[in-house]
């Protein structure tokens, strides 16, 4: 028994490195998967014979020869199913339907201005059931889908804290099981917006990188030797709550002084209520008005967005300090104005990070914007589904 019960394991893992290999770097041959894997070739063709049949990989073509006869390549069928994210934000939701290669095949955007528990989650379903329309048909249907939220998770999905929502200790993931049947992942949105960049973005080349989700609030998410780095309980990352003033206001999360309180979203818009434009014309400021207003040359507004650079400044300066990391990305809504706050951050460094720090050390923007949280989500959809890829696609 145990003698089966190993060799149903290695082939299991056998099995599952085929099918990344093909995935990553398809269109491959069976040769070729067979000699960068060391494994037999007929082990390999037994094993993509099973792929083929399951409808996860198939056969595109005939590659050039090295002699002998011309080889049939293998390429990963991004149609065998959808994966469905959302990402929660405190003045937007954003839903994604994509395929297994991480594209968006249909999106759905909205507003929100009251994050109360009960109305973001009916908001939630209602995203949700109208992406579930909009998907194609597939062997696998739905395979799961990705919660991202701005707060503490913990391992088993429950949300501790999400301060800017005005949540704490909810949980809605068997809720969303029961109700659209499917497996429901739940995480950190910073977490997903850092491994949405390192598996499809700029952050794909970095093996220690830490994405910064700058909205509303700050969120962090930490890859280390090209892993997501979560903490012992799931609580790691919150950077956005590092206290940089400790005698200043207070956070939604109960202390006082956090960077967020300084270079957020929330900040830029707070500040940009006392500008002359708003008061004159008794406006909402939003982030779009004010980076408009700040093309056409407007100075107060300019002056805000480095301020604001400036303080995002101060904290990199202090994780690049705790972390030296290879890549740091800022991402979410505030990376929209890139344009004026990246030279003040720029600055900031300059003045106050020792030369050594930065000699390895790159700090982009976000390429996946606004999409980087939900394509991360994506992505742990994805790979939950592929460890267990002995299932069988759904009858026709």
């Amino acid at each position: 028994m145990r003698q089966t019960g190993n060799h149903q394991l290695v082939k299991k893992i056998n099995k599952t490195l085929v099918l990344n290999m093909i995935k990553e770097n398809g269109p491959l041959s069976r040769a070729t998967v067979a000699h960068k894997l060391g494994l037999n070739r007929a082990t390999v063709s037994s094993l993509v014979s099973e792929l083929i049949d399951e409808k996860l990989v198939y056969e595109s073509g005939i590659g050039e020869s090295n002699g002998g006869r011309r080889p049939v390549m293998l390429l990963f069928n991004n149609l065998a199913g959808y994966t469905i994210a959302v990402d929660v934000g405190v003045n937007y939701i954003l839903g994604v339907l994509t395929n297994l290669g991480g594209k968006i095949i249909q999106e759905k955007n909205i507003p929100i201005k009251d994050t109360s528990y009960q109305i973001v989650v009916s908001q939630i379903k209602n995203i949700i059931r109208f992406l579930i329309k909009e998907m194609p048909d597939s062997p696998y249907g739905l395979l799961g889908i990705g919660i991202g939220v701005p707060g503490v998770v913990d391992t088993e999905g429950k949300i501790l804290i999400a301060p800017n929502l005005g949540w704490r200790n909810v949980t809605f993931k068997k809720e969303l099981e029961k109700e659209f049947n499917t497996e429901v992942i739940i995480e950190n949105e910073a977490n997903a917006g850092a491994y949405g960049e390192k598996k499809w973005g700029i952050g794909h080349k970095a093996s220690d990188l830490i994405y910064l989700s700058i909205g509303i609030g700050i969120g962090t998410g930490l890859i280390i030797k090209n892993e997501l780095y979560r903490g012992i309980n799931g609580y790691a990352g919150e950077l956005g709550h590092m206290i940089i003033d400790i005698n200043g206001h207070k956070c939604r999360c109960g202390n006082y002084g956090c960077w967020e309180l300084y270079a957020s979203e929330n900040t830029l818009l707070k500040e940009a209520r006392d500008l002359s434009y708003f008061k004159n014309k008794h406006a909402e400021p939003t982030l779009e008005l004010l980076m408009a207003l700040a093309e056409q040359g407007n100075e107060e507004v300019i002056a805000l967005f480095s301020e604001i650079g400036k303080y995002l400044g101060i904290g990199i300066t202090n994780i690049i300090k705790c972390f030296n990391p290879k890549q740091i990305i800022i991402g979410n809504r505030l990376a929209l104005a890139k344009k004026w706050i990246q030279k003040p951050l720029s600055d900031v460094l300059s003045s106050y990070t020792l030369k050594f720090y930065k000699n390895d050390l790159n700090i982009e923007f976000a390429s996946l914007s606004p999409y980087s949280a939900s394509l991360g989500l994506s992505s742990f959809v994805i790979e939950s589904f592929l460890k267990n890829n002995s299932v069988m696609p759904n009858p026709s």
